[in-house]
């Protein structure tokens, strides 16, 4: 088949080439809208060919929208007169909010999907070669699609060798708060609060694993995580509460010296990594 991806940053770069690498795409279009990205993803060899959006319909059997997640929902109306044996699978972080902007017309195309991997980094120059592989994938609300576009994302993500998990749009953006839209939250906080405090010489004299490694995702797009807030502003809002709460239990054992039970409150949070 042809695969058309909309965004060829971290997350759509690297399912071109993941795509490429397993011979799933007969042709793989691209579509972006920037000079820059768009020299970028040709002097990467990306994808094949760069097209417009009349050419993207004409010519995919699966359109990728791999594009900030405001954006998948702003550029829907594009895909209205697609055709009915086209997907349509978006690569976003949120979902709920996505799956209720699916316009009637296209919904059973659509598949709403978000796989489970990442970095920091972001623009075309961010694809990697081995993204996916080994990642899970959530696929979500697929009861509303078609089994032709159901089957075809399942046959993509597989082939791709992901694991998949299959959830509704609502549990997905509850949980994906608290293993990732949360931790983003905490580390541009923990980032801001350095910056607000330290002076830089003290910054890089200092620094070691701990910080750097809470830090780093603080590097992320803000563009990009500014629309996961938005979109996902509820469940965040509730899991800021629960952290804070936690943030307060530590500054009181802190204070009253309780240093055996703040011993013990560490160990709990030890066996986080016992699951993972």
């Amino acid at each position: 088949m042809n695969i058309g991806i909309v965004g060829l940053g971290l997350m759509g770069g690297s399912l071109a080439k993941a795509v490429k690498k397993y011979g799933i795409a007969k042709k793989v279009y691209g579509y972006a809208r920037s000079e820059k990205s768009k020299k970028e993803i040709l002097e990467l060899n990306l994808v094949d060919e760069l097209v417009d959006i009349q050419r993207l319909k004409d010519e995919c059997d699966l359109i990728v929208l791999a594009i900030p997640v405001d954006n998948i929902i702003s550029f829907l109306p594009n895909l209205l007169d697609i055709d009915k044996n086209t997907t349509i699978m978006d690569l976003g972080s949120t979902k709920e909010f996505i799956v209720k902007n699916i316009p009637n017309e296209i919904r059973s195309n659509f598949v709403a999907a978000h796989p489970m991997c990442g970095s920091e980094k972001f623009g075309p120059k961010a694809s990697m070669d081995n993204l996916y592989e080994g990642k899970t994938v959530v696929l979500c609300d697929l009861e509303a699609n078609d089994e032709l576009h159901k089957n075809r994302a399942i046959k993509v993500f597989q082939d791709i060798g992901m694991r998949l998990v299959f959830m509704n749009s609502h549990n997905h953006d509850v949980h994906a708060c608290y293993m990732s839209h949360l931790p983003h939250a905490i580390s541009y906080s923990l980032a801001n609060t350095v910056m607000n405090h330290e002076d830089p010489k003290s910054i890089i004299a200092l620094a070691a694993g701990g910080f750097t490694d809470m830090s780093r995702i603080a590097k992320s797009s803000p563009n990009m995580w500014t629309d996961i807030f938005k979109q996902n502003r509820e469940n965040l809002l509730n899991s800021i509460d629960l952290f804070e709460d936690h943030m307060k239990k530590v500054r009181q054992m802190v204070e009253d010296e309780e240093y055996e039970k703040l011993e013990e409150w560490m160990k709990k949070a030890n066996t986080l990594h016992e699951i993972l």
